[in-house]
């Protein structure tokens, strides 16, 4: 009996094994045949790692290759907390040598939910060595770019800035994004059972972005903006925007704004300081915007600059009395003093020859109330009140630079249009993308070359003689326009105490090289596009005569036309009547 339940309990011993060997095999076969591949992936990933390289952004340089926007080395430290053996070291060791918060830090290596976690994006490389050759399980580091801003202020407005990830956020950075950026690159990491990494296996190298130069010239828009930040701060002005281009190719030398900010802390700056004003701020242009009226009115052959007109010191339209901005009786200017003293009066009366339809046509012309076309984002396209919309008194207002919001770039393209022999050049800012010349876009005649002639010519007489006399520079001519406007207020009424004071010039007068606007936002104590805005003019345009090298055109005459400006008194304009808005000097 012993022998048989002996035996019986060897085979059901023996059966036993045999199942639990059938449950092996069974299970050995369905991880091998069934689930083999999905097992062999998991047992590869966790000794593989791919490592995504991102692509070194292309730099942006002026237009004599200064640099304005560069990467700079970084080394980005991540970690896998599932590897981390030693949390708290490694939190402590981090905050030591990178300088990030240990807390965070070791609160996240303990996070055994999480496989990734960064520790310090784009840190110092030196520091980031450090790290790693104190050899901590877990850790991970690989290279990337920061992206940089040598020039700090200056251009800040026009380039923007890129985010911690390299993209575009604003600016040039933003429009060039798909130019800059390139294409990410890979790496993939074989690693032993601690998580170190032993071999790379295969590397899929990335596309570095293609480098961009600008037409901007660094110093031309370094000297712009201090010009700019000393106007803002004597006359303690809201801001000052100003514009520098070659009126001929519409290339901008300078597009500046103030006050500005540092493109390196641009995280920690307010969007209202960040935004390109010379571009996307429209305001009213008073007086300036007297030279479409005129020169319109030449080109039509209804006036020549010799036309006299019999002109009261007051004039009727529809329901409004318009009045000069300065006390005056009745007298009789030619179409020359109209625009050299900036008489309101005359200019209306111009303007009615004109009619309504053929001044509506003529600033729709000048391009007036829709975009330049600038290779920047965000432009406005202005304001200008559609002909059947007019009412009885835009007549009076509108010729004078009232009733219609421009930007400064759109005030500095008419000017170059006048100074260049009557072509509206397109604004551009992008001279070259990765070597190659940018397609630049031919102009479109607006005047024709004798009007351009008859108009630069009044421009002169403005800073000879006229309300300009402040943009005066010794050894160049020099023509230009003043502009004075008031602002409207919340309530929609003109205000008595918010004006815009603006200039706008062309030098050398004779050929011009650069048309110059300058524009002051609400200024103190002065309020005249004469007094605030020209002598800005007269501070860029000097330096840049000189950093570009531009011959005098009058070196003979400078002498005694500076003379001849001292002595001979000038036409001095009082506040403006409060009865009425009107465009001043």
């Amino acid at each position: 009996m012993r022998t048989k339940a002996a035996n019986r309990r060897i085979v059901v011993l023996a059966g036993a094994f045999v199942v639990l060997l059938g449950i092996a095999l069974g299970r050995a076969f369905w991880l091998q045949a069934v689930n083999g591949d999905a097992y062999a992936a998991m047992a590869v990933s966790q000794h593989r790692e791919t490592v995504v390289v991102p692509a070194g952004r292309g730099t942006i340089a002026d237009r004599n290759g200064e640099p304005l926007a560069i990467g700079k080395p970084a080394t980005t430290v991540y970690a896998n907390p599932r590897q981390v053996d030693h949390p708290r070291d490694v939190a402590l060791a981090a905050a030591k040598i990178l300088g990030v918060d240990a807390g965070a830090t070791y609160a996240a290596l303990t996070d055994g939910s999480r496989g990734f976690v960064y520790l310090a994006r784009k840190a110092d490389p030196g520091r980031a060595e450090k790290l790693e050759k104190l050899g901590f399980t877990g850790l991970g580091f690989y290279p990337e770019e920061l992206r940089t801003y040598p020039q700090g202020s200056v251009g800040a407005q026009v380039i923007g800035f890129a985010g911690l990830d390299n993209k575009g956020l604003e600016g040039l950075e933003r429009s060039l994004e798909k130019k800059l950026a390139g294409r990410p690159g890979s790496r993939t990491i074989v690693k032993d059972p601690l998580g170190r990494a032993l071999d790379v296996v295969s590397t899929n190298p990335e596309s570095p972005g293609k480098g961009v130069r600008l037409t901007l010239d660094h110093q031309i828009q370094a000297n712009a903006e201090m010009v700019l930040q000393d106007v803002v701060r004597r006359y303690g002005a809201r801001a000052a925007s100003a514009v520098v281009m070659n009126p001929r190719t519409g290339a901008i030398l300078a597009m500046a704004v103030a006050p500005g900010f540092d493109a390196n802390r641009f995280a920690t700056t307010q969007p209202d300081r960040r935004r390109n004003r010379a571009v996307t701020d429209t305001y009213e242009p008073g007086s300036t915007f007297k030279l479409v009226t005129v020169a319109a009115a030449l080109q039509e052959g209804i006036v020549a600059p010799r036309t006299s007109f019999r002109l009261a010191p007051t004039i009727k339209v529809a329901d409004r009395v318009i009045r000069e901005s300065h006390d005056r009786g009745t007298e009789r200017l030619t179409v020359r003093q109209i625009v050299e003293y900036s008489s309101n009066i005359g200019t209306i009366t111009i303007a009615e020859r004109l009619g309504e339809g053929g001044l509506a046509s003529w600033i729709d012309r000048f391009g007036f109330g829709k975009p330049t076309g600038i290779d920047f984002p965000g432009e406005s396209p202005g304001f200008a009140l559609p002909l059947d919309q007019w009412s009885g008194s835009t007549i009076g207002t509108v010729p004078i630079g009232h009733g219609i919001a421009v930007t400064p770039i759109q005030m500095a393209r008419a000017y170059a249009a006048i100074g260049n022999g009557g072509m509206l050049v397109r604004p551009h800012l992008v001279e070259r993308v990765d070597g190659q010349s940018v397609r630049v876009h031919r102009g479109r005649r607006v005047v024709s070359q004798q009007v351009s002639r008859q108009m630069m010519s009044m421009l002169r007489g403005v800073v000879l003689e006229g309300t300009g006399t402040a943009a005066a520079i010794p050894g160049y001519t020099v023509a230009g326009k003043t502009g004075t406007a008031a602002k409207i207020n919340a309530s929609g009424r003109y205000s008595h105490s918010r004006y815009v004071a603006s200039f706008v010039g062309l030098v050398p007068a004779t050929k011009p090289e650069l048309v110059i606007m300058v524009m002051v936002d609400e200024p103190h104590g002065s309020i005249y596009g004469g007094d605030v805005a020209a002598p800005a003019f007269r501070e860029i345009a000097r330096f840049n005569l000189q950093h570009l090298e531009v011959p005098p055109d009058a070196p003979k005459k400078a002498k005694s036309e500076e003379q001849t400006k001292s002595a001979k008194p000038v036409r001095k304009t009082p506040v403006e009547q409060k009865q009425q808005p009107q465009a001043k000097r």
